[in-house]
C-alpha cells in the first residue's frame, strides 16, 4: 500500500474495451512508462506517483497478468464487486473472485452505482469492508449532485458519504481507504469542468476534517490536461482519477506527466 502523501493517476474505462483492446492499451502503458524511465517495480514517490487501471470484468484477468509481470506497480483494480465473499448472488462478482482475477484495488460507490444500481450509503460501506477484509485498497467514491450544490450542502453532503463508509473502521484500515471525489455534475459525456475553486469548497474541509484517517483524495470529473494542473494544486488533492480523456494510452500517459511534474 502505498505511503499517505503519494501522489496517485488513474482511470476506469467504465463499459467500454475489449479484451484485446484492454491488453493493448496496458501494451502501451508499459511502453509509455519505460520511455520515462519507470522500472519494473520502482515504488510510488515524490517523482513516481501510485498509477492504476480499473478495467471492465472481462478484461480485469488478463490485463492484470500483463501488468503483473511487466509493471507490477500499476494497480489494477475491478469496477465493483459484491459484499458478501460468496453465495447466491446471481451476476455479481464478490471481492474474493476479482482478487483471484488479479484486482488489488476495488472501486466503489460511483455516482453510476449510487443512481442506478441501488448503492446505498450502507451497501457501500459493506463493500468497503469486504475490500479490506482480503486487503484490497478500496476506492471509495463520493460526490454531490447539481441539486445538492446548489442547496449549498455539498461539503457537508460529501464529508458525510465519507463518514458513512469510514467510521467504526480500526484505523489501521480505515488509513488503507482511498476517496475519489467525483461531483456528479461534472463526470460524464456532458459533465462541465469544476472550477478549482468549486473543487476546493469541498476537500479542504473534508481533509482538514478526515484527511488524517484516510489514505488520499483524488479528484475525478471531466479532468484533462488543460485542467489538470490547477486541480492537483487544490490543497488536499493527492492525485487524479479520469475518466474518457484517459481511455487513449497516450491521453492517459499525457496525464501521468502532469502528475509525476506537479510533485508536491
Amino acid at each position: 500500500m502505498p505511503e499517505r502523501g503519494t501522489r496517485w493517476i488513474g482511470t476506469s474505462w467504465k463499459m467500454t474495451k475489449t479484451r484485446a483492446e484492454g491488453l493493448a492499451w496496458a501494451r502501451g502503458l508499459v511502453d509509455g512508462l519505460a520511455a520515462r524511465g519507470r522500472a519494473p517495480g520502482a515504488a510510488a514517490g515524490p517523482d513516481a506517483p501510485q498509477v492504476f487501471v480499473v478495467p471492465p470484468a472481462t478484461a480485469l484477468a488478463e490485463v492484470s497478468a500483463l501488468l503483473a509481470g511487466e509493471a507490477p506497480h500499476v494497480l489494477v483494480g475491478a469496477q465493483d464487486a459484491h459484499w458478501e465473499d460468496a453465495g447466491a448472488w446471481t451476476g455479481e462478482l464478490s471481492v474474493p473472485q476479482v482478487a483471484d482475477a488479479g484486482a488489488r484495488l476495488v472501486e466503489i460507490g460511483h455516482s453510476e452505482r449510487r443512481e442506478h444500481f441501488g448503492d446505498t450509503d450502507e451497501r457501500v460501506a459493506l463493500k468497503v469492508r469486504a475490500a479490506l477484509r482480503h486487503g484490497l485498497v478500496p476506492l471509495l467514491c463520493v460526490g454531490e449532485t447539481t441539486a445538492v450544490r446548489s442547496s449549498g450542502r455539498h461539503a457537508a453532503h460529501v464529508a458525510d458519504q465519507v463518514r458513512s463508509a469510514v467510521d467504526g473502521l480500526d484505523p489501521a484500515d480505515a488509513v488503507r481507504v482511498v476517496v475519489a471525489y467525483e461531483p456528479v455534475w461534472a463526470i460524464g459525456a456532458g459533465g462541465r469542468r469544476a472550477r478549482a475553486e468549486e473543487v476546493a469548497e469541498v476537500v479542504e474541509p473534508l481533509v482538514a476534517d478526515l484527511g488524517d484517517r484516510v489514505a488520499g483524495v483524488l479528484f475525478g470529473g471531466s479532468v484533462d490536461v488543460a485542467g489538470a494542473p490547477d486541480l492537483l494544486a487544490v490543497p488536499g488533492v493527492d492525485g487524479l482519477f479520469v475518466g474518457r480523456a484517459a481511455w487513449d494510452v497516450e491521453g492517459f500517459l499525457r496525464l501521468v506527466d502532469v502528475v509525476t511534474g506537479a510533485g508536491r
